[in-house]
């Protein structure tokens, strides 16, 4: 099972989609297209030294989070601090990440994704900062020099943003055929927003 995967089978799909008011499906496609997003984004951030360490002190605040212990409840997830985290993650692009997420076939428009990735932007942070700290994965520091970019690139499939085609490339990997619109994925809709976020 990949990490994402792992991070993905956490969430309570039943729950999210009864607080948003759609079917499961449409609940489970819309965070299937936002978890790597958000994971992309990141990672995106952490290419950048200034990005690199506004992350690091997002993921020391929620290093001791019991978000992800003993089944997510979504109701235990703050939304205020997940608004921020999206602006802080997508920075200028955010509407546009939304709109785009919100766009894909299946995911329940732009109004639901601006709702759902403020719930997720938390348990995204825990998931990675649990990692950081050697958790049931904690594969990458020592193994490919350190960072927390190496870190996210792990996650997200093992590859950095800076190899091959991009961070694009990556999540058009992880998420092209899954039914996500477009020929090649989230990836190619989102490859330029993402890493614009604040530093």
């Amino acid at each position: 099972m990949s990490a994402v995967d792992e991070l993905l089978a956490q969430i309570p799909i039943s729950q999210i989609a009864a607080r948003l008011g759609v079917d499961e499906a449409t609940a489970e496609t819309a965070v299937r297209s936002a978890v790597p997003t958000l994971l992309g984004g990141l990672e995106a951030n952490a290419q950048d030294s200034g990005g690199a360490a506004s992350l690091e002190s997002a993921l020391a605040q929620h290093q001791g989070s019991s978000l992800l212990e003993g089944g997510v409840d979504i109701d235990q997830v703050d939304a205020t601090d997940g608004e921020k985290i999206v602006g802080h993650v997508f920075g200028d692009n955010t509407d546009q990440v939304v709109s785009t997420l919100g766009g894909i076939g299946g995911a329940g428009g732009t109004s639901l994704m601006s709702k759902l990735l403020p719930m997720l932007a938390p348990l995204v942070l825990t998931f990675v900062a649990k990692q950081l700290g050697g958790g049931a994965q904690g594969q990458a520091t020592s193994a490919s020099g350190g960072g927390i970019g190496d870190l996210l690139g792990g996650l997200l499939g093992g590859k950095s943003a800076g190899a091959g085609g991009g961070l694009g490339d990556l999540l058009g990997g992880i998420l092209g055929g899954g039914g996500t619109g477009g020929s090649g994925g989230i990836g190619d809709l989102l490859g330029g927003l993402l890493g614009s976020g604040r530093k």
